[in-house]
């Protein structure tokens, strides 16, 4: 038998079926290489300028790629303020559809050139079905990430309209969180809750102090326009006080009189900033307001949050049409939705003013804690979503990396409070000079932890003597408030 003779019996396909099997192999590796690297196909085929030309294109979007990350690392918070600009995100957005028609008609045009005529109809079926699955794949993909710039862009657009200053005051940044109430009940927007994050602009740590709603005699600024009408203070000489000239009033107030800050797109919020951050002694920075609709939808877009709850909490009013119909059972690690969460910040029955302060920051600390980059990225659209109920920021979208970084920061470490209630201050006689001395003695001691963290615990692992002292009027909140990693 020669080298070439065959078995008995055996049969060779014939240079038909073989041909036509090589084309089907062919086509199958061009689309492959289109996959891997846009333009190989092109190039292996001799169609040179296109090729290269999408080559090129990949090529350059791998460098700038590298690029960024590079520049993550040591100018993250540059980089990231880079990105989030409507003008960057416009740019990306269209950017990715005309990559993605490019690349569906790279794969195309591999099927085309591999000579789908020349193979059978088998291979016709599969190499067309791979290059129909490639092309509808590519082109959601990159009509999916086309949206979610655009998302992106709508939300820093509408939401970050900027007017706050970055200008950091004795290494600090002071941010007002305002949670707004437009109830049915309510005569317009009004803050429900008055909190200012004072955070380290180097480490991060950060001190809350919230103020209570029913607060009176809260001052205006010297400079401020409404300081004339009311310079001792926000007062109103009426019987009752229990809902008159209030500090969550200021933002109604300067509402109504527009006409005296022209040229201000939101004069209630920046004047409700400036009456905290006289009562504080602090400079705010920047201001944030959301309303309540737009709270329990972010929790809800995040997943959901948990704590560790002491006492059990009602859900609905006693002044309401329903009552109070349910109750937020005390428990470790509860886990609640935004309806659950909502309730547990805002409910006022067989409770104080101040309890609820405390529980809104309890859920305060539990987002910023729980909230990671992954949970950001995989469900951002629901999170523009919520983001849209935001009345407003003045923080500029310039700053997002910088306060990102904050907070990144402020996760490490623990969060200290400080809530001016009843017995530290008389909401309706505050005494300022007390309030503004306990700011600063609390900035001093979250300061002094970052100066000398070994003060902060014995070798035991039990809180020193100062720490103690220093908890009497400050709550650790994971002490309050357990908050799951």
């Amino acid at each position: 038998m020669t080298a070439s003779a065959q078995p008995a019996g055996s049969v060779l396909p014939s240079p038909k079926r073989r041909s036509q099997g090589i084309a089907l192999r062919r086509g199958l590796t061009l689309l492959g290489m289109s996959v891997l690297i846009p333009g190989s196909a092109q190039l292996a085929v001799g169609k040179r300028n296109v090729g290269r030309i999408a080559l090129r294109v990949w090529l350059t979007l791998l460098a700038l790629v590298v690029v960024a990350l590079l520049l993550l690392i040591p100018f993250r918070t540059q980089v990231i303020g880079l990105y989030a600009n409507p003008i960057t995100l416009t740019v990306l957005r269209w950017l990715v559809l005309a990559l993605g028609v490019g690349w569906v008609l790279l794969v195309l045009d591999a099927w085309l050139i591999a000579n789908p005529g020349s193979m059978s109809t088998i291979g016709k079926l599969v190499s067309g079905g791979v290059a129909l699955a490639l092309m509808v794949t590519g082109g959601s993909v990159s009509w999916a990430v086309s949206g979610l710039f655009a998302a992106q862009s709508k939300l820093v657009s509408n939401i970050f309209t900027g007017g706050g200053s970055a200008e950091v005051e004795n290494g600090r940044l002071n941010i007002l969180l305002m949670g707004g109430d437009a109830g049915a009940d309510r005569q317009g927007l009004r803050p429900d809750s008055m909190t200012v994050a004072s955070i380290d602009a180097d480490t991060g740590r950060t001190v809350l102090f919230s103020l209570p709603r029913n607060l009176q005699h809260a001052p205006f600024p010297a400079d401020h326009p409404l300081h004339a009408k009311y310079p001792n203070g926000y007062f109103c000489h009426v019987e009752d006080l229990a809902d008159a000239c209030l500090l969550n009033g200021v933002y109604t107030l300067a509402e109504q009189n527009k006409k005296l800050f022209p040229g201000v797109k939101y004069p209630g919020a920046e004047t409700t900033a400036a009456v905290v951050g006289e009562t504080l002694g602090l400079k705010i920075n920047y201001w944030a307001m959301i309303d309540l609709k737009g709270f329990q939808q972010l929790i809800d877009a995040v997943g959901g949050i948990r704590l560790d709850i002491g006492k059990k909490v009602p859900i609905g009013s006693l002044h309401g049409p329903k009552g109070v119909y349910g109750w937020i059972q005390p428990g470790k690690n509860v886990k609640l939705d935004g309806f659950h969460a909502l309730w547990f910040a805002r409910s006022r029955e067989y409770s104080t003013d101040y309890e609820r302060m405390i529980r809104q920051k309890c859920v305060m600390n539990a987002m910023l804690k729980q909230l990671n980059p992954t949970t950001v990225l995989t469900k951002f659209q629901d999170i523009a979503a919520a983001g849209e109920q935001i009345v407003a920021t003045n923080l500029p979208s310039d700053q997002i990396g910088t306060a990102l970084d904050l907070a990144m920061k402020g996760k490490a470490v623990p969060m200290a409070s400080v809530s001016f209630t009843p017995p530290l201050i008389v909401p309706m006689d505050p005494d300022f000079a007390k309030i503004r001395t306990v700011v600063a003695d609390k900035i001093a001691d979250s300061e002094a932890l970052d100066a000398h963290p070994e003060s902060t615990a014995s070798p035991s692992g039990s809180a020193s003597p100062k720490a103690k002292k220093t908890s009497t009027q400050t709550d650790d909140l994971d002490s309050v408030c357990k908050v799951s990693a």
